[in-house]
């Protein structure tokens, strides 16, 4: 029997791909997508350098725009040279647009000085990153602040540039003035390229930046500005404020031709002060040069030129010159006058041609006290007609001379000094040993024992007439005793003044000699008179041994 034949089985291959591999796939195609909705969901992430890391927590930190959470702090790690701390944020989504090259941020914490207190709502939630959105090129690298800036870029207003020899107590948060309303502050100064300049960077809110122009004038209110002038002290402070911590005031002339508004191309002077800028506002300006006799103390660049009371320009330098050859000083004084003060420059003939007929007029510059206090000096110029034009410069004078007068205070000092060399011509020696020895003589007169004794006798004597007198009342002699009456009082009050004048200390003591005689004599006729009324009283009206 044969043996049953097996057939060899068929191996053919598959085409196509397995079945089995679907499932992979699907898998990664699912985990793929739910990778990048997870990153698209997940916002931007930037990274921010900060100085230090102060208030700063991963994962509890925000980042807040107008006060909205916007993103979170992931990562809080030192920067390769770990000179400064690099924080990794990320923020929500949607936010990209805020993320550009200008865009600036900050931490908010409690902060307290003497401008005040703020991020107080820190204490309680925590510090936070604040975001201030900026234009420019999309970025994810930025550079944080040490300090919350003063304005935000969303706040409207305008920022002008301003540039200064000095501050003067300038500084960032300074506040700018319109009219002594507060329009806004400093954001920050520095050194200009040629070390001598300072720029300053202002920021003038809305509405007042509409006031800006190209005409604005601005001048430094800082402290206080105390002066002294012909009218006294002067004490003058914009605000409490700005005598802390220093401010800027700015005013826009109105003119009929309207400037510019755009001021970002513009830069502006900052005056020292106000008066500064009255000053710089007349353009033309005439030197002449001056000589005075006598000393200028109190007399420096910048003081007043004034024509009867008003300022017509200012001293510009006052110096002191050495002839070699002579061996003579003499003091030169530079002036300026601002013709535009007291005429029109552009209508009739030259400046120099008016002042130069009024020198030959009479006009005259001499040195005036401007204040006792302090000293200090002006030169006024006035109308002298009868003084003679002396010119006192000799050779060649960088500028036309101007005629002088001596000033009061030289007139005054010349008087003395005339006073004083007369009384040294005087023998005062002689003349203070004679009125000494007259006073001297006057006393032991006084006190004579023969001056009380007589002045004794005239008291007595007048008592006794007195006393006849009142006897003699309630008689028909009354017209004629109110006559005599009259006499006597008149004779009582001579000779009470003459008593006063007895004091050794009276001036009158040079003519006591020769009255004391003549009163002697006038009372021994009263004395004998008495003695007659009290033996014969009719005898007032029929004399001596007349009948009743």
């Amino acid at each position: 029997m044969s043996e049953p034949r097996i057939d060899q089985p068929e191996v053919h291959g598959r085409s196509g791909p397995s079945v089995v591999w679907l499932i992979p796939i699907l898998t990664l195609l699912i985990g793929g997508w739910l990778i990048f909705r997870t990153l698209a969901d997940q916002g931007p992430e930037v990274t921010i350098e900060f100085r230090t890391a102060a208030g700063i927590e991963a994962g509890r930190t925000r980042i807040k725009y107008k006060s909205v959470d916007i993103g979170v702090v992931e990562q809080v790690r030192f920067a390769e040279d770990f000179g400064s701390i690099t924080v990794r944020a990320r923020f929500d989504p949607g936010m990209e647009h805020l993320l550009r090259r200008n865009t600036r941020f900050w931490v908010v914490r409690p902060e307290f000085s003497l401008r005040g207190a703020s991020g107080l709502e820190t204490l309680i939630s925590g510090a936070y990153i604040q975001i201030d959105p900026g234009p420019g090129s999309p970025q994810r690298h930025f550079v944080g602040l040490e300090q919350q800036p003063l304005i935000t870029a969303d706040e409207p207003g305008k920022t002008v540039t301003l540039v200064t020899e000095r501050l003067g107590g300038i500084d960032v948060g300074s506040p700018i003035y319109y009219r002594g309303i507060l329009a806004g502050e400093v954001l920050g100064h520095e050194l200009a390229s040629d070390r001598r300049s300072i720029y300053i960077s202002a920021f003038v809110r809305d509405p007042f930046d509409q006031l800006v122009r190209g005409n604005s004038r601005f001048w430094n209110v800082s402290g206080v500005e105390v002066g002294f002038g012909a009218e006294g002290p002067e004490v003058r402070m914009e605000s409490l404020q700005s005598l802390v911590f220093g401010g800027i005031a700015f005013e826009t002339s109105l003119q009929a031709e309207q400037m510019t508004a755009d001021v970002s191309d513009l830069l502006f002077t900052l005056h020292d002060s106000y008066r500064e800028i009255q000053e710089r506002a007349y353009i033309r300006k005439l030197n002449y040069v001056l000589f005075f006799d006598g000393s200028v103390r109190g007399l420096a660049a910048g003081a007043p030129v004034e024509f009867r009371g008003i300022r017509v320009g200012s001293v510009r330098d006052v110096s002191l010159e050495l002839n070699p050859e002579t061996l003579d000083f003499r003091l030169p004084v530079v002036i300026e006058i601002e013709p535009e003060r007291i005429m029109d420059v552009n209508a009739g003939p030259p400046p120099e041609q008016v002042l130069e007929s009024l020198v030959e007029r009479g006009m005259r510059a001499r040195l005036q006290t401007g204040s006792l206090i302090t000293g200090t000096l002006f030169v006024e110029l006035n109308m002298y007609p009868d003084t003679e034009l002396v010119r006192r410069g000799e050779g060649q004078l960088p500028y036309p001379e101007l005629p002088t007068v001596p000033g009061a205070v030289e007139t005054i000092t010349a008087s003395i000094e005339k006073l004083v060399a007369q009384l040294d011509d005087v023998a005062l020696d002689k003349i203070a040993a004679n009125l000494l020895g007259t006073l001297e003589g006057t006393n032991a007169l006084l006190n004579a024992p023969e001056v009380a004794r007589m002045l004794g006798d005239v008291e007595g004597s007048m008592r006794a007439f007195r006393g006849i007198l009142e006897q003699m009342e309630a008689s028909d002699m009354e017209a004629t005793l109110v006559a005599a009456q009259g006499v006597l009082r008149n004779l009582e009050e001579t000779l009470a003044g003459a008593t006063a004048a007895l004091d050794p200390q009276s001036p009158l003591h040079y003519n006591l000699v020769r009255m004391l005689s003549e009163l002697e004599e006038a009372a021994r006729s009263i004395r004998a008179l008495v003695e007659v009324l009290e033996r014969e009283p009719q005898a007032v009206i029929f004399g001596r041994g007349g009948d009743e």
